[in-house]
């Protein structure tokens, strides 16, 4: 099986989210792409909601599309989230699985500083989504061997930052999220 892992905090999911999976899925014929849900993000401050309110988020966001799912992978995992750790787990529980690993534009540039990078990319394919508004990036594969595939198509330019904001000043997240994600964000009181 063919599989695009899409991870981030998801803090929350977002339709530029699945937007950017649905590309990836339909321009690498992808089987399924899965969201995992990072744990301790190691680049970043840690997430506002809690890791079961984002894994209940991803859930709620992907669960009317059959090609999409969410693993709990790096949530299960104690310490930072690295990715090159959740390649290997995969790859293990997985192994006749070819693995896509889908980031955004704005990841790109910086995946050469991630943990292991080299390791990393011997273990999955990549693909880079860009959004409107960004550069378009380069593909160069940055280590010999290492497959680089970008991906065109329609992005949206939304942020978990900005979703936060707008709920933050009791403004309607509407059209941003999927709506059972805004009820969810409504009905636990996140990010007010």
């Amino acid at each position: 099986m063919r599989v695009g892992l899409l991870g981030g905090t998801f803090d929350p999911i977002h339709l530029g989210h699945l937007r950017a999976a649905e590309s990836a899925r339909e321009g690498l014929d992808l089987d399924l792409v899965v969201f995992l849900p990072s744990g301790e993000p190691p680049h970043r401050t840690g997430p506002l909601a809690s890791a079961l309110d984002r894994f209940t988020m991803a859930c709620l966001a992907s669960a009317g599309h059959p090609r999409f799912a969410v693993w709990e992978t790096e949530l299960k995992r104690p310490g930072p989230s690295y990715t090159v750790d959740t390649l290997a787990s995969l790859h293990a529980e997985r192994p006749d699985d070819e693995l896509v690993l889908v980031v955004g534009g704005d990841t790109w540039p910086e995946m050469t500083e991630w943990r292991e990078p080299e390791r990393l990319f011997s273990l999955a394919e990549v693909a880079v989504v860009t959004r409107p508004g960004q550069p378009s990036p380069t593909t160069a594969p940055p280590f010999p061997g290492a497959r680089v595939t970008r991906i065109d198509g329609p992005a949206l330019p939304i942020s978990a930052t900005a979703i936060r904001e707008h709920v933050r000043r009791g403004e309607s997240v509407r059209y941003l999220v999927p709506v059972p994600v805004a009820e969810f964000i409504a009905r636990r009181g996140l990010y007010a």
